[in-house]
């Protein structure tokens, strides 16, 4: 069953009603995401096993961001965050690039780096060269210590060695590159990167030290593109003013933090919804703004001859399918199953693609009405639930802050304390 992820109305519904809605549309087993549900979810007898030290779960709201359109095919997209206005804006501003084709993303594979340092080298340029000359016989170690990653057609591909001066010397850093295939590859890395390094100190004349993979994964990024509607942002002028914006985030850092903030907005709630590693993640990002030695925007907007808005973003995205959190957690197990992913590649396509769209949301707020109006109308629900108001006093009362102005917790305590004494009419 094909995907539909144009839903509309769904904010209007329960929880309970959205479920039922999404899993309809997903095409999957009408229970799939009753894990969802406080209580149904991780339980601390499983949560024991995942970390150490444990005290309980904390719960974060799951939303769905929807009209996402990925290299043709529709996702319902699961996020986690707690801050108001992310999962609605990626939702609007997927609806925005729809229309003329969605996203369409490109990849480098599924290469990630494992770091082996090595110490007091007497001779690093000789070291490097016996280094280069065991290539083969240290690829050949490194598979082998994952027999069933090399049967899936990953293992070793490649190995580097960089002569890395510090105020301490000079380092020979060598950087096994390793297709992960499904994985977010932390695992397969290290255990070969643990069983290189003592062949390495011998090869180099060297004491081997740090033996771990990189977060700065840029042997596995993620491209998105997409074009949005002139019309649907609001006009020529919305849309030259965030080409505009997007110009002052690649040229200032200070503004490219905040910039980039909004891409990791979506970025992260997608990763951590489907219980990837969101600080592997966050680091590779950060660490890829600052590639050319400066920190800068990871994404750009420019003007189309017709009109619209082209948006593109280039990411490093650490993220799988297979082991950690995303097979032990049973909600990251849903989020799977409702994105309905099949590899790691095509996870990373619409996590990049809900980074863009979120970004794009925001610079929109930013460059046409300001990033206050939208996002605290929605904050506002969350200042009423505060205040105390129940589930069907939420929205008057936040209706009326808004109206007022005065998005505050003391107001809205006032506004509540006057409909509950009947001095509000209905």
């Amino acid at each position: 069953m094909a995907i539909n992820s144009r839903l509309s109305g769904l904010r209007d519904s329960s929880p309970r009603e959205r479920r039922a809605i999404v899993v309809r549309n997903a095409g999957i087993d009408a229970s799939a995401l009753d894990v969802l549900e406080p209580g149904a979810g991780l339980g601390v007898e499983q949560a024991d096993h995942m970390i150490e030290n444990v005290l309980g779960v904390i719960g974060i709201p799951v939303g769905v961001a929807t009209n996402l359109t990925v290299n043709g095919r529709d996702y319902l997209v699961p996020m986690a965050t707690e801050e108001p206005s992310v999962v609605a804006a990626a939702s609007n501003a997927a609806r925005m690039a729809r229309g003329l084709g969605g996203f369409t993303t490109s990849d480098t594979g599924n290469i990630m780096i494992a770091q082996i340092q090595l110490v007091d080298v007497v001779d690093p340029e000789g070291a490097r060269m016996r280094v280069l000359e065991a290539r083969a016989e240290l690829l050949a170690l490194a598979d082998a210590q994952d027999p069933v990653l090399a049967g899936l057609g990953g293992g070793a591909r490649d190995l580097v060695v960089r002569l890395v001066p510090t105020r301490l010397g000079v380092h020979v850093v060598v950087h096994l590159h390793v297709d992960v295939r499904d994985a977010m590859g932390a695992n397969a890395v290290n255990t070969m990167a643990e069983a290189l390094a003592p062949r390495l100190g011998e090869l180099a004349g060297a004491r081997s030290l740090l033996r771990i993979l990189s977060n700065k994964a840029d042997q596995r990024l993620t491209r998105a593109r997409a074009v949005f509607d002139r019309e649907l942002l609001g006009g020529q002028q919305v849309v030259d003013d965030i080409v505009l914006a997007s110009a002052f985030a690649e040229a200032d850092p200070y503004r490219a933090a905040t910039h980039n903030k909004g891409i990791m907005n979506g970025i992260t709630a997608v990763v951590l919804a489907t219980g990837n590693d969101s600080r592997a993640v966050e680091a590779g990002c950060h660490s890829h703004a600052a590639r050319a030695g400066s920190y800068t925007a990871l994404s750009r907007f420019e003007r189309a001859a017709d009109g619209n808005l082209v948006g593109t973003l280039e990411v490093p995205l650490a993220v799988g399918l297979v082991g950690g959190a995303t097979r032990a957690h049973p909600a990251a197990q849903a989020a799977v199953a409702l994105l309905g992913v099949q590899s790691a590649t095509e996870l990373a396509a619409v996590v990049a693609s809900i980074g863009l769209a979120q970004n794009l949301a925001a610079c929109r707020a930013l460059a046409a009405e300001g990033i206050q109006r939208g996002h605290m109308t929605l904050h506002a629900r969350t200042i009423a639930a505060s205040a105390g108001a129940t589930t069907d006093e939420i929205g008057r009362v936040a209706q009326r802050i808004v109206d007022d102005r005065r998005i505050r917790l003391e107001h809205a305590q006032e506004v509540l304390a006057e409909l509950r004494a009947g001095r509000i009419s209905p």
